[in-house]
């Protein structure tokens, strides 16, 4: 193989990836509704065929957006989550880390901030989401739970509701900020803060032990 068709090689395999960077500009920017493929097409720099030979439709971009940003959080999390045995504070602190890490990027946090602006008027939207991200997360994460509670690790907790406790309090931050404008002070989501405040609390509660001194 040439270094020309190695090359050309390389860019053709990178170029879903670019097809998508640009649908997700678009979409933020113009709204799910509002954009057009030729506009996706003209922001990657490619013609509108090309976008159609990966993605025949603006639902199937979305669906490309979606799957890409869980992969990682796939990859890396759900393993352990669904075969691990031990103290389940481990991985629960992984994965709300692997997800704070993805939405600290900011083409990351696009896709949830996407998800919250379009899901009233695209149900279909919302059940792309329920299915490629929380359908997977959230059984993982509730089996994890029931064998702690089997296991004697856990208090017996019921597992569905202890889920939504886990992850409720980052969804409810990020939407807190994306649909009411209400963000923590200083630059960014805060998420470090938020979830370093959140496993405190989760695992440790909220009142103060007898005798403990007030700051």
């Amino acid at each position: 193989m040439t270094d020309t068709s190695k090359k050309f090689r390389r860019r053709a395999d990178a170029r879903p990836d670019e097809v998508l960077d640009a649908a997700l500009a678009v979409f933020v920017e113009k709204g799910f509704a509002a954009a057009k493929v030729e506009e996706v097409a003209k922001r990657a720099g490619v013609s509108k065929g090309t976008v159609y030979l990966y993605f025949p439709s603006k639902e199937a971009l979305i669906e490309g957006i979606v799957r890409r940003a869980v992969a990682p959080i796939a990859v890396r999390a759900l393993p352990d989550l669904e075969q691990f045995e031990g103290d389940p504070r481990l991985p629960i602190t992984m994965l709300l880390t692997v997800l704070v890490q993805q939405l600290a990027q900011p083409d990351k946090i696009a896709v949830p901030r996407l998800i919250l602006r379009e899901v009233m008027s695209f149900p279909s939207i919302a059940e792309l989401y329920r299915k490629e991200v929380l359908g997977k997360v959230m059984p993982a994460l509730t089996g994890l739970i029931r064998r702690g509670v089997e296991t004697g690790k856990l208090r017996q907790v019921d597992p569905d509701l202890t889920v939504r406790s886990i992850i409720g309090p980052v969804l409810a931050h990020v939407a807190l900020a994306e649909i009411f404008g209400i963000k923590p002070e200083g630059e960014g989501l805060g998420l470090d803060g938020l979830v370093a405040n959140h496993l405190d609390i989760l695992f440790h509660g909220i009142c103060a032990e007898p005798g403990e001194a007030a700051p």
